[in-house]
């Protein structure tokens, strides 16, 4: 056997003893693979498992997330952070059911040219969904290649990239690609870890080349981060509470009203968020209710929260602001 081929059988014979037991593998339905897929970009498996099973309760195909409406969406996925890409799952489901009857083309092509998918999750749903051929570079199996052949190349540089593509189309196998790609991604998330890989206990340890395994992958220097303050009112009135419904980061979803000029200098509410290369902090002041009501804004009553999609930050801050009143645990953030 060549080295290469030597590599493949010992990773599949451990995958097999050894692979983590995930719901997305025990199902060949491309819509609920794809929905995994949205998922996992940027999020960790503990975190989407119990979203997804959610999810295929309420949305089980194409057809009904095609019907659904974006409030409905957005409130579905609520929590998971990074909007975008329920909007982008959304678009998707209404060009797969109005263009190719309610099923996924297995044409890597044409799932290519989908909302919101890119490079890596077309190649996923190829290999996942159709058990294509198609070479994938992920997180973890960007980690995996870059220790095997000891790359000094930053990974998120464009040589850096084509290095790891190339490596990952030499070790792809022509039949069985869905079980191999699935072992990379699992001996990345649960012995060649980032920050203390488990070399001792690593199926194919003696096919790697790094010297300070801990010290890769190389990759860029970070941007700096970028920290600001937005200010936002709570205003209630006869029980209710004043929203307004988001245009930019949270686009449809219902955020506190935004305010420029504070009139008290205290907050009620203030805490820190992450997003993307940005510290973010969210400062609440109490405010009177307005003579009129913005084109953007509506009056809820608290037990119409609920059903409403609201982000993290903000339900944190309404939980808190009102917490004489009777809100649902799912409402509550976790």
């Amino acid at each position: 056997m060549r080295n290469d081929d030597r590599f493949r059988f010992t990773l599949l014979a451990w995958f097999r003893k050894n692979g983590r037991d995930l719901p997305w593998r025990q199902t060949r339905d491309p819509y609920a693979i794809l929905v995994s897929e949205f998922m996992l970009q940027q999020t960790q498996v503990a975190m989407v498992l119990p979203y997804y099973e959610r999810w295929l309760r309420r949305f089980p195909d194409f057809p009904t997330l095609a019907k659904a409406t974006e409030s409905e969406v957005l409130h579905a996925w609520q929590g998971l952070g990074y909007y975008a890409r329920a909007r982008n799952l959304h678009a998707t489901a209404k060009t797969v059911t109005r263009e190719f009857g309610g099923k996924l083309p297995a044409n890597l092509e044409l799932i290519s040219a989908l909302p919101g998918i890119g490079e890596y999750t077309a190649g996923a749903l190829a290999t996942f969904a159709f058990n294509r051929p198609v070479p994938i570079v992920e997180a973890n199996i960007a980690r995996v290649l870059a220790r095997l052949t000891n790359l000094q190349t930053p990974i998120d540089s464009s040589d850096g990239r084509n290095a790891l593509s190339r490596r990952a189309s030499i070790l792809l196998p022509i039949r069985g690609a869905r079980d191999h790609n699935s072992a990379l991604i699992d001996l990345g998330a649960v012995v060649c870890l980032p920050r203390e890989p488990r070399c001792t206990s690593c199926p194919v340890t003696r096919f790697c080349r790094a010297q300070y395994p801990n010290r890769l992958p190389i990759k860029k220097p970070k941007p700096a981060t970028v920290r600001f303050t937005e200010t936002h009112g709570f205003v209630m009135q006869r029980g209710r509470v004043l929203l307004e419904k988001s245009r930019a980061r949270w686009h449809g979803m219902w955020i506190l009203p935004r305010l420029e000029n504070p009139r008290v200098k205290d907050s009620l509410h203030a805490e820190i968020f992450s997003f993307t290369h940005h510290r973010i902090t969210l400062a609440v002041f109490d405010q009177s209710p307005p003579r009129r009501v913005k084109r953007d804004q509506r009056w809820f009553s608290v037990r119409d929260l609920e059903a409403i999609p609201v982000p993290t930050p903000h339900r944190r801050a309404l939980v808190q602001l009102l917490p004489s009143q009777k809100l649902c645990s799912t409402f509550s953030p976790t």
